[in-house]
Order: structure tokens, then sequence, then C-alpha cells
């Protein structure tokens, strides 16, 4: 199996203009996505301030305006080399110039928004296909998203599902995201508007695969695919399905409630670990201790 040589930055993201609303959560009409220590963890990471960084705004219903937000952010870190990629179809995504773009960039900055926008958009493209294709073989590349853009990293991919109704069956969507990490499911503003059932019931159904709920101002930093440290001010909520010993979300009526025993859970803070392939937690790096 290929083990990747870059690196993601996964962000729960915060209140993110741009996210189409969930019944009962408002939406504050602030583009302050997360905390300067988050940008600036991915301005390190990505090379430091001479970084040429890509903004991808594909996702928001509001790219300029949340485009414009990232510059004025990244600008205040002192980096000036961030463009904005003003993706909206498939002609563009698929056009020479973008192509040259993300063939030549340092990292790329996903916003927030329709997770589905961004795999309907850039699946089976050349785009999408370089952008993996350097992940995987470059050690210095950094792919970083939030909400939306940090959901549609994992190749199994919630789209919709509400959190009141997430423990009834059926009510979380799932279809196949950008596929960066495989074995893993991610939901983001995972604390603040109560997602801990919808990821749930994602586990329930894809067993395999292990949960990440990304609390906001918070994320998670990946390395060698497998490797997660936990950045930002929030929780990082992990959900492992492997050990689950009964579920009845296969023999259940649509709208019937869920029951799972034995889903083993685990709660991150800032500096603490995770190995995804061996599922194991680390209060902190492997090399500390």
């Amino acid at each position: 199996m290929l083990i990747p040589k870059g690196k993601l930055i996964a962000i729960g993201g915060s209140e993110d203009k741009g996210t189409e609303s969930e019944p009962n959560f408002h939406q504050k009409n602030n583009l302050n996505f997360f905390e300067m220590q988050i940008l600036s963890r991915i301005v390190q990471e990505t090379g430091g301030h001479e970084a040429n960084i890509e903004v991808i705004t594909s996702a928001s219903s509001i790219p300029d305006e949340v485009g414009q937000n990232y510059l004025d952010a990244f600008n205040k870190l002192g980096c000036k080399n961030v463009h904005h990629m003003d993706i909206r179809t498939r002609d563009q995504v698929q056009s020479q110039e973008m192509v040259d773009r993300i063939s030549k960039c340092d990292g790329v900055m996903i916003s927030g928004g329709n997770q589905l926008r961004l795999s309907s958009l850039f699946g089976g493209t050349s785009f999408l296909e370089i952008l993996s294709e350097r992940y995987f073989n470059e050690s210095e590349f950094v792919i970083a998203g939030t909400s939306a853009g940090a959901m549609a990293m994992s190749n199994t991919m919630i789209y919709q599902g509400s959190s009141t109704q997430a423990l009834l069956k059926g009510e979380v969507k799932i279809t196949t995201g950008l596929a960066f990490m495989k074995d893993v499911i991610i939901d983001s503003h995972f604390v603040t508007r109560g997602r801990f059932g919808r990821l749930a019931q994602a586990v329930a159904a894809n067993p395999s695969c292990t949960g990440i709920g990304l609390g906001e101002d918070t994320g998670v930093l990946v390395t060698e695919g497998r490797f997660m440290e936990a950045i930002g001010s929030g929780l990082v909520i992990i959900l492992d399905g492997h050990h689950i010993r009964h579920s009845n979300i296969a023999d259940l009526k649509e709208g019937s409630p869920i029951s799972i025993e034995h889903l083993v859970v685990h709660v991150m803070a800032k500096g603490n670990y995770y190995d995804l392939k061996d599922r194991k937690f680390f209060a902190e790096s492997v090399e500390n201790r």
C-alpha cells in the first residue's frame, strides 16, 4: 500500500458563512473561519511565508467573499504568494490554467460550504488526479481543508444528515469523497452542532472506517496517511467501529432507531496523537515517549 509523503490538515470549521445552514443552527455573519494558530500551522507545514498557496472556494455559495477573506488572513500572517482559485464549473476545473496552477503550488486550502459540490466538481478530473499524485509523492505538499473541505478528504463522505434525527436509519446520506484518505469518515462542527449521532450511524454502516469528529477551531495534521496530531483549541472525537459487537442497522426499516454495542470512543485535545492504522491513542508524540 502506497504511503502518502504529503500532509493533510483537516479542520472542523467555525462560523463559516458559505456553509448551507442546518436547521436549528444559526449562522453568524462572521467570516473568521478559525483562529490564526491553525492558519499559522498551515503556513508552517507548507514551507513558510514564501509558500505558494492556492485557496479553493468551490464548496461555498459566496466564493468571492470567502476567497478574499482567506487572502486577507494569510496576508496578515505575512504570506504574499496566496491566490484564489475561483472554480465553479467542471469546464473550469479542467482548464489548462487551473491544471498548471495546481501543478506548481506548494499547497492548497479548501474552504467550507457544501462538500457535494466538491465531489461533483472535481471527481474524475485531471485536476484531482494531479492533486492526489502530488499528495502521495511529494513530502512538502499540503492539502488543508475546513468544514466541507475537510469532510471531502475521505473516500467515504457524509453529504447530508441532520443532528436531531441522526440515529434514525436513513437520515445520514453517504457518497464518495475526494479519497485522499481511505477507511475514515470525517465530520465537522462536531461538538457545537451535536453530530455524534450522525457519525455513529455512518460508522455503524461502515465499521471498517474510523470516524473523525472535528470540533470548531480544531483540526488534525495527518502524516504518512495514518498519524494524526490534534491541533487548535477544541476537541477531536474518534469513533472506532472495528470492535462493534452488535448493530441492528442492516435489518431496520427506514426511520427506525439504531442500536450499537461497543463503539469505542476517544477524545483528543491539542497535542494528542492517534495512529489510524493501529487504532491507538497517544497522549503525546511517539518521539517524546
